[in-house]
C-alpha cells in the first residue's frame, strides 16, 4: 500500500492539532488551507488484478477520506467495487477529505490503472465508430454480414427487446436496402443476438457487452444498452460488411449528452426535428433540448417592442392564437416526436422560457409585459402573470396522456433583471414545485448567483444548466444541492453569423481539451457526481438573418460527432483530432437521414447528362438517371440534341439536393419568358429561372428569396453555373462571374446596429421544371460536381 510521506504527514498533523486546540477556529482559513494541502498529498494504493474492492488511501487519525466519484463506474463503482476491464484501463477517482469539525476539501483527481482481464490486443486494432468504443479486445478472424443474417432476440426478453430489434431492422434496410428477419430463440452462425442475461451488472443502464465471432452476441442490463449496441453495429456495417472479431465493453462516461436548439427565434420544421432525433441517436447523444419560445432584439425593429419578432412554437388550446402563425407544432406531432425520440433512446426536454424571453406572451396579452424592465420580461408583480403561466404549463402537463410525455420539463429562468431578484427567485421556486406537482423533474438555467437574495429556491432533485459562471457559480450551485449539466457559453454556444460567441465551435480545442467537468474557468474533479454531463446549443439570436436549417446543420454536424466522443469517451482517446475528423467525416448522419445533402459519388463528378441517345441516363457512372417522362423530349440543338421541358411539365432525379461545396453547370434556353418560372426544386428549395416578382435568376429557401442581378434572355443559349458553399452562392454566365451573394449587411439605427444576411443555397435537384410553369425551356450539358470547380 502506498503511503503519504511520513515527515509531511507528521507536519500536517501537527498543524491541524495546533489549530484545533484553539477555540472557535474550526473554519479558520489556516485550518482550511492545511486541510486542502493534506488533500493534495493523498495517494491511491495500487489496484491489483485480484482486487474486488478499492483500497482507501491512508490519512491521519481524526480525518476521513471518502470516495465521492469515479469517472469510469463500470470499472470502479461509486461504492469502490472493482470490475476488471478487458484490458488495462485508466480511471480517475474523486475523493473528499474531511476533518472532525466538518470541514471538507476536494482531493484532486487521482489516476489509477486497473489491470485488464486480457493482454492488450495491439495487433487487432479497435474498429472505428463515433463515439469511440470504450474497451476492446480483438480476436483473429472477422464476422461477415450476409443476406441470410437475422436478428435473434432471447424469448425471455421479447417485450423489452423486440422494439429494439424492429428499429434496428428498419435502419438496416435504410442502410443496405436489404430486409432482415426478426426471430426469437438461439442464434445461428451469421446472426445478431440480443439478450438481457448480462453477467456485467456494473455496465449500468446504457452499457453493453458485445462478442463478435461466428455470430454477434449483445447483452446488457437494460434495453437501452442493447439499442446503443445497434448504433455501433450500424456504423461498422456502413464501413464494411466485414467486422473484426473481438469483445466490446462499451458505456458512457457521462449520463447526459445533449444538444439544445432555439426554435423560438427561427422555426425548424418537424421533419428536421425528427431527422435530428435519429441523427443524435446514431452518435449516442441522448438529450434533445427544444427551446420553444423567444424573441429577437428590439434594436433591429426600431426599438419597438410591439414590432419586434417573437414566437411561441407549440399549439395551445388554452390560449388560441398564442402559437406562432409563421410556424408551430401541433400537440399531436410534438407527442409523436417525443415517441420517436423514446424509440431512439433520446430524451426530449421541452422548454418554456420565462420570466424573461417572453415577448410572445406580451404580444398575446399586453397586460403580462413589464413596464419597468422591458416587454420581453413578465410582470412579476401582476397576479395575471402567474395565472397565465399556471394555465400554460398545465395544458401540457395534466392528465394521463400529457403533451410533455418525458420525465423532465425545462422552465427557463435566465437573464431577468437582477433588481427584481426576490420576485425572480419566488417565480423560479414556484414553477420548480409546480412542474414537480405533475410528477416531472424540473430543469432550469443557472441564474441564482446573478439573482442573489433571501427567497429560498428548491434545489433537491433539480437540474441546472450551468452556462455562465457570473450568472450561476457552479461550485456554489453544487453546494446548494443542484445537479449540473455543463454548457459553458464561451465554449459551447453557436450563434450563427452574429459576430459573438461562435459561428462554428472550436472543435479542435473541444476535442483536445474539454470535458463537462470544465464549466467556464471552473474545473471540477473527474467523476464528480453532481456534474451529470454536458450539451451544446444553437441560439438564433439574429432572427430574420436568412439562416436556414441547412446552415444550422452545417455548423452542428462536426460538433455533434466531436461532442458525442467527448461525453461518451472523455479525454482518454489516443486518436489525434485530424484523424478523428477525417474518419468521422465518412460516416453518414444516420440511416435515412441526410440533412447536409451529401451525394454518394465515385469521384467529384456527381451527375452528367448530354441528352444524346435514346435514354436520359447519367453518364457520371453513379447511376442517377432521370425517371421516365412522357412530356419531356429531346430536340435538335446547336451541337446535337437537347432536352425540352414543356410548360406545366417536370423531370425527376433520384437525388434530392446537393450540399456544400458544389458546382452546377447547365446550358439553358428559353423562348417566351414569364415571371415565376421554376428551373429546379426540392422539398427544401426552389431555384428560379425567373423569380415571381422581378423575373431575375434567384432562389427561395426557408422563407427567404434572393435574386442575382441577372435576367436570363430569350431565344439564345446561355451557360449558367452556380457554385455554393457555407458562406454564399455565386452565379457565372458564359464563364464570367456575374455576382456572388455573400456578406450583405443590414444596418439599423443609423449604422449603430448591424445584422449579417446569410445567402446560401443547398442546391435542389429533385425536380426539373414545374407544373406551374407557363413557359417551356430547353436544357443541355448538365453537370453537377461535389466541389467548387475553378472558372
Amino acid at each position: 500500500m502506498v503511503k503519504i510521506n511520513h515527515y509531511l504527514l507528521c507536519f500536517l498533523l501537527l498543524l491541524s492539532v495546533n489549530s484545533l486546540a484553539k477555540p472557535g477556529i474550526s473554519s479558520d482559513s489556516t485550518v482550511l488551507r492545511n486541510l486542502q494541502s493534506m488533500a493534495e498529498q493523498i495517494k491511491q494504493p495500487v489496484v491489483q488484478k485480484g482486487d474486488k474492492v478499492l483500497s482507501r488511501p491512508e490519512v491521519p487519525t481524526g480525518y476521513e477520506v471518502q470516495l465521492a466519484g469515479s469517472d469510469c463506474l463500470p470499472v470502479i463503482a461509486a461504492d469502490g467495487q472493482v470490475t476488471l476491464p478487458l484490458t488495462t484501463t485508466q480511471v480517475h477517482l474523486y475523493y473528499t477529505l474531511s476533518d472532525a469539525y466538518g470541514n471538507v476539501a476536494d482531493v484532486p483527481s487521482i489516476t489509477v490503472l486497473v489491470p485488464g482481464r486480457y493482454e492488450s490486443s495491439a495487433n487487432t486494432p479497435k474498429p472505428f465508430v463515433v463515439p469511440e468504443i470504450r474497451e476492446w479486445f480483438g480476436h483473429e478472424g472477422q464476422f461477415t454480414a450476409t443476406k441470410a443474417m437475422a436478428v435473434v432476440v432471447n424469448p425471455a426478453h421479447k417485450a423489452q427487446l423486440e422494439p429494439v430489434a424492429q428499429t434496428f431492422a428498419a435502419d438496416y434496410k435504410e442502410l443496405t436496402s436489404n430486409s432482415i428477419a426478426i426471430e426469437f430463440g438461439k442464434p445461428k452462425k451469421g446472426d445478431l443476438f440480443f439478450t438481457l442475461d448480462n453477467p456485467e451488472k456494473s455496465l449500468g443502464e446504457e452499457g453493453y457487452l458485445m462478442e463478435i465471432g461466428e455470430h454477434i452476441a449483445v447483452c446488457a442490463n437494460q434495453a437501452q444498452g442493447c439499442f446503443w449496441a445497434t448504433r455501433t453495429i450500424l456504423q461498422l456495417l456502413e464501413q464494411s460488411k466485414d467486422i473484426p472479431c473481438g469483445i466490446v465493453r462499451d458505456y458512457p462516461k457521462y449520463q447526459r449528452r445533449g444538444f439544445m436548439l432555439d426554435v423560438g427565434r427561427k422555426f425548424f420544421s418537424m421533419a428536421f426535428l425528427r431527422d435530428y432525433v435519429k441523427f443524435m441517436s446514431h452518435y449516442k447523444m441522448n438529450e434533445f433540448h427544444i427551446h420553444l419560445n423567444d424573441n429577437a432584439f428590439k434594436q433591429f425593429y426600431n426599438h419597438d417592442w410591439d414590432s419586434t419578432y417573437s414566437a411561441f412554437r407549440l399549439e395551445s388550446t388554452t390560449f388560441p392564437g398564442l402559437a406562432a402563425k409563421d410556424g408551430h407544432y401541433t400537440k399531436k406531432e410534438f407527442i409523436e416526436l417525443q415517441q420517436l425520440a423514446a424509440q431512439y433512446g433520446v430524451n426530449i426536454v421541452p422548454e418554456i422560457d420565462a420570466p424573461a424571453h417572453t415577448l410572445a406572451f406580451y404580444h398575446y396579452n399586453p397586460e403580462l409585459g413589464s413596464a419597468q424592465y422591458g416587454k420581453d420580461h413578465l410582470d412579476l408583480h401582476n397576479p395575471k402573470t402567474y395565472e397565465f403561466m399556471d394555465a400554460l404549463f398545465k395544458e401540457y402537463l395534466e392528465g394521463e396522456n400529457p403533451v410533455f410525455i418525458g420525465k423532465e420539463v425545462h422552465i427557463g429562468t435566465d437573464e431577468y433583471d437582477k433588481r427584481e431578484a426576490e420576485k425572480f427567485r419566488y417565480f423560479t421556486d414556484r414553477y420548480i414545485r409546480y412542474i414537480e406537482s405533475f410528477g416531472k423533474r424540473a430543469r432550469l438555467w443557472g441564474a441564482l448567483t446573478h439573482a442573489q437574495g433571501t427567497t429560498p429556491v428548491k434545489s433537491e432533485n433539480v437540474i441546472m444548466d450551468a452556462w455562465y459562471n457570473g450568472y450561476a457559480d457552479p461550485a456554489e450551485m453544487i453546494k446548494q444541492g443542484y445537479d449540473l449539466v455543463s454548457i459553458p457559453d464561451g465554449l459551447l454556444y453557436i450563434v450563427p453569423a452574429a459576430g459573438y460567441y461562435y459561428d462554428y465551435l472550436n472543435n479542435q480545442y473541444l476535442f483536445e481539451n474539454w470535458e463537462p467537468v470544465q464549466i467556464g474557468k471552473a474545473v471540477f474533479p473527474y467523476g464528480h457526481p453532481n456534474i451529470l454531463g454536458g450539451k451544446f446549443a444553437v441560439w438564433n439570436d439574429h432572427a430574420g438573418n436568412g439562416i436556414t436549417e441547412k446552415d444550422v446543420h452545417h455548423r452542428v454536424l462536426p460538433s455533434m460527432k466531436v461532442l458525442s466522443q467527448k461525453m461518451w469517451q472523455g479525454n482518454q482517446s489516443n486518436m489525434a483530432y485530424a484523424q478523428f475528423m477525417e474518419k468521422s467525416s465518412r460516416l453518414m448522419e444516420a440511416p435515412g437521414v441526410n440533412v447536409a445533402g451529401r451525394v454518394v459519388s465515385k469521384d467529384s463528378l456527381v451527375l452528367s447528362f448530354d441528352f444524346e441517345g435514346k435514354k436520359l441516363n447519367d453518364q457520371s457512372g453513379n447511376g442517377y438517371h432521370f425517371l421516365p417522362s412522357k412530356k419531356a423530349k429531346r430536340i435538335a440543338s446547336f451541337h446535337g440534341q437537347a432536352l425540352l421541358i414543356p410548360a406545366q411539365s417536370t423531370m425527376t432525379l433520384p437525388v434530392k439536393e446537393i450540399g456544400y461545396d458544389y458546382t452546377v453547370e447547365m446550358m439553358v434556353k428559353r423562348e417566351t419568358p414569364t415571371n415565376g418560372t421554376v428551373l429546379w426544386q426540392s422539398p427544401n428549395a426552389i431555384f428560379w429561372l425567373s423569380d415571381p416578382k422581378s423575373g431575375k435568376l434567384g432562389f427561395t429557401r426557408d422563407g427567404y428569396t434572393y435574386t442575382f442581378n441577372y435576367t436570363v434572355p430569350a431565344g439564345k443559349w446561355v451557360a449558367i453555373t452556380i457554385q455554393g458553399d457555407h458562406k454564399g452562392t455565386a452565379l457565372y454566365v458564359d464563364g464570367k462571374l456575374m455576382e456572388r451573394l455573400q456578406g450583405r449587411i443590414s444596418e439599423f439605427n443609423g449604422g449603430k446596429d448591424k445584422r449579417a444576411n446569410i445567402q446560401t443555397l443547398v442546391f435542389p435537384l429533385q425536380q426539373l421544371g414545374s407544373i406551374q410553369n407557363k413557359e417551356s425551356l430547353q436544357m443541355d450539358n448538365l453537370r453537377v460536381f461535389n466541389k467548387m470547380i475553378g472558372q
